[in-house]
């Protein structure tokens, strides 16, 4: 049984996962290589991460979504670095932010912390699929991956609907946690 939502230091955890990430964007050697998933590239992958960090300071500051999509830069020729940057402006505004502060996001207006756990959990799991796309070690922090599962197996009906995830793998009830995680995420680690 996980620990509930409230009872994860999710600052922390958010340092956790963007060293997790950043392990595994210092190892790539093909950014066109294939990942879990199917539709992106290596290339693909970590510009999504990067783009979703370049999005975390305006909008924590404040900003509308249309007024945070007006001040971003693009990005450029090196994605490695782009992390790196954007990685860190995002972890300080998490650390600046109060945890009921509202962020407006394009689905609705949510507190700070509802909004850092979406950002955690999308991190640790890009961090697997950008591990396997690379031959990375792919295990993941038994920390992140117990805070994770517990933001995403309360929502186990409504993942799939939502369009973000494959549809979910079959997996034993005594699997791995992180086994279990990824499957519940349209991932199967056993591949």
């Amino acid at each position: 049984m996980t620990r509930e939502l409230a009872n994860f230091d999710w600052i922390a955890l958010q340092k956790q996962a963007a060293d997790e990430f950043s392990t595994r964007v210092g190892v790539i050697t093909t950014w066109s290589a294939p990942t879990p998933d199917t539709e992106w590239s290596v290339r693909d992958l970590v510009r999504h991460v990067v783009i979703e960090q370049q999005w975390i300071p305006p909008l924590l500051a404040g900003l509308s979504v249309l007024e945070a999509k007006r001040s971003l830069a693009p990005l450029g020729p090196d994605l490695a670095a782009d992390w790196e940057t954007y990685s860190a402006l995002a972890t300080a505004a998490w650390a600046a932010t109060s945890a009921g502060a509202p962020v407006q996001l394009s689905y609705d207006t949510v507190a700070a912390s509802g909004y850092l756990r979406e950002q955690v959990s999308d991190v640790t799991v890009h961090s697997w699929d950008l591990a396997r796309a690379t031959g990375a070690d792919e295990a993941l922090d038994a920390g992140l991956v117990e805070a994770v599962w517990s933001v995403f197996e309360p929502q186990r009906e409504t993942l799939e609907a939502s369009g973000l995830f494959a549809s979910p793998v079959g997996l034993s009830l005594d699997a791995p946690l992180q086994s279990r995680l990824l499957a519940l995420t349209g991932r199967d680690d056993r591949r």
